[in-house]
């Protein structure tokens, strides 16, 4: 299956890159450019490719909100989209992933991790390393959990879930990879990524970001920072 992408990057030299590297791989394909972040929510709604791929700092409407409105909540069809930027910063990351984005890669990545990014996000699955994720629920844990203690039960946002797929998920949102959970509940990686693809069915979420989120919020994790 071929993947369709758009590049939306001010920087002509890097957009430039970064076609030519995508159209370069046999399952992907560029369906578009964009130089700016109103011209590439036009261009991804008109074109519908797989991945978005989007910087931050964008002119006349920057990536964040760019992201936000292709698929934040309450987006019908949300996009997926994978932000890309120069800059390594928590509160960026944060507000990538708030806005719906489903990864996030510094433009220093090499060609094959962007190719690979793609091909991720492509699949439904979050592009966010388990280090990146507990240090983020660390320091923003008060942002994404409601005010007021913890539920003693189960909140009904969850209620979907079996006892051993609530495990999972409080392993996902502490940050976790498949190989880890795998470890730490004695179960093969398989098995693991069956019970990640039903919990996202069941929860009716996009990725595991999403995921990790509903989680917090949920309270089935306690704060960290």
């Amino acid at each position: 299956m071929t993947v369709r992408v758009l590049v939306c990057e001010d920087q002509e030299l890097v957009r430039t890159g970064y076609v030519t590297i995508f159209s370069a791989q046999p399952d992907l394909e560029v369906v578009g450019e964009a130089a700016d972040g109103r011209a590439g929510l036009e261009a991804a709604r008109r074109l519908r490719p797989d991945v978005v791929v989007m910087d931050v700092r964008l002119p006349v409407l920057d990536g964040i909100e760019a992201t936000r409105q292709l698929a934040g909540p309450g987006v019908a069809e949300p996009t997926k989209v994978l932000v890309v930027t120069t800059f390594n910063l928590d509160e960026y990351v944060y507000e990538a992933l708030r806005a719906g984005a489903s990864g996030f890669l510094l433009k220093d990545a090499p060609p094959r991790t962007l190719v690979d990014g793609v091909r991720t996000v492509a699949a439904g699955e979050a592009l966010l390393s388990p280090a990146v994720t507990r240090r983020l629920v660390g320091r923003f844990a008060d942002r994404i959990r409601p005010a007021g203690p913890r539920a003693a039960d189960v909140p009904s946002a969850l209620a979907p879930l079996a006892p051993r797929e609530i495990e999972v998920l409080r392993l996902i949102a502490e940050g976790l990879s498949n190989a880890e959970i795998a470890d730490r509940m004695v179960l093969s990686r398989e098995t693991v990524k069956t019970y990640v693809s039903r919990i996202l069915t069941k929860l009716g979420l996009r990725d595991r970001v999403q995921a990790v989120v509903l989680a917090h919020r949920a309270g089935l994790v306690a704060a960290t920072g």
